[in-house]
């Protein structure tokens, strides 16, 4: 397997939202108005290092601001999370805190993470307010289009607001929760993991090393249910190796990658890759419109450099054998091309 260092670009730049895109996050209520911007959120005065319960570095640190900026940021931040997570009303903001605000050093997005908690009962969530960059965005809605989970996130001019996705980081799960697993678990975690990667590598999501996942167990009456879920959509659509898109190839996954090869034969695997597309088809199917207008919106937009569309329409006709991808002007149509195929193949399945 080819280094990591040379799969993927050094850093990937912000593409600004163009206005077709922005009459989309308007028309599926993604654009709303908000009273602060990421910006805002730089004004801190200094900062202290975040460190986890091993006292390890985790390249977050916690920011303090003025006194008559930190009263002004806690008020818009309560009132963004009313409008991510309720209807926006001014009722339950005297019940919430301002706990913490996290700035991450690390990566493409540098984060703000925000920690919000109910003072009646103690329980808190968290939320990130990020640079709105147009294809973190297509990658945020096609997940939750595609995928089996929903996404909460908001857009507003220049600034980004995500939900939090609740689970095990996969670096940390990958160290000190899978040696622990029964062999029934394995087999379980990597069947998900098979679902997870194809699901990756046909919507072209990139970059998905252990800390841009996570595991989430779930009890049964009987036993532990594991689901891998994607939490950064930074790289949507953008580099031109088809490997980076395919997160076998990336050194991070390597232990879990081989614990698939020995819990799973070929035909399993197989099963799952196409029990995973069909499931992705059914997701289009159910809605067309709203899948159509976002392709749409990707086709006319640009999300990555020339160079990279033309090395990833080598590598898809390599991989897939269809010389449609030829025609493609961009990522948009790249993307628009697997999803037909994938449509189509499924489709062909159910008349046959």
């Amino acid at each position: 397997m080819a280094p990591e260092k040379k799969l993927m670009s050094k850093k990937k730049p912000t593409f600004p939202i163009s206005q077709m895109l922005d009459e989309y996050l308007k028309k599926y209520n993604r654009n709303l108005k908000i009273s602060i911007f990421y910006d805002d959120l730089l004004r801190f005065q200094g900062s202290v290092i975040v460190y986890d319960k091993n006292e390890k570095d985790t390249l977050w640190v916690r920011t303090y601001y003025s006194e008559y900026d930190r009263e002004e940021i806690d008020a818009s931040l309560k009132k963004i999370y009313t409008i991510l997570h309720s209807d926006g009303g001014n009722e339950t903001i005297p019940f919430l805190n301002v706990d913490a605000i996290d700035y991450c050093t690390f990566g493409n997005s540098k984060p703000f993470r925000i920690k919000i908690r109910n003072v009646l009962n103690d329980n808190y969530t968290y939320f990130y307010v990020k640079k709105a960059d147009a294809s973190r965005i297509y990658g945020l809605e096609l997940e939750h289009i595609l995928s089996p989970h929903n996404l909460n996130f908001l857009v507003y001019k220049d600034t980004l607001i995500e939900e939090h996705i609740s689970g095990i980081p996969g670096d940390d799960f990958i160290k000190e929760f899978l040696p622990k697993c029964t062999e029934s678990e394995k087999s379980q975690i990597a069947k998900e993991f098979v679902k997870f990667k194809e699901r990756c590598l046909v919507r072209l999501l990139g970059d998905m090393r252990s800390y841009n996942y996570v595991i989430i167990p779930t009890h049964d009456f009987d036993k532990i249910i594991y689901k891998v879920r994607a939490i950064d959509f930074d790289q949507q659509s953008f580099e031109g190796n088809l490997k980076v898109y395919d997160l076998q190839f990336l050194k991070e996954n390597f232990k879990i990658v081989d614990m698939v090869n020995k819990k799973l034969d070929k035909k399993s695997i197989t099963q799952y890759k196409l029990e995973e597309r069909s499931y992705m088809a059914k997701r289009i199917i159910s809605s067309p419109r709203r899948a159509t207008s976002l392709i749409k919106c990707m086709k006319s937009d640009t999300i990555s450099f020339p160079n990279n569309v033309q090395l990833l329409k080598k590598h898809l006709i390599k991989y897939v054998g269809d010389v449609k991808f030829k025609e493609c002007n961009n990522m948009g149509d790249i993307l628009e091309t697997i999803l037909i195929f994938v449509k189509r193949n499924y489709q062909d399945v159910l008349t046959k």
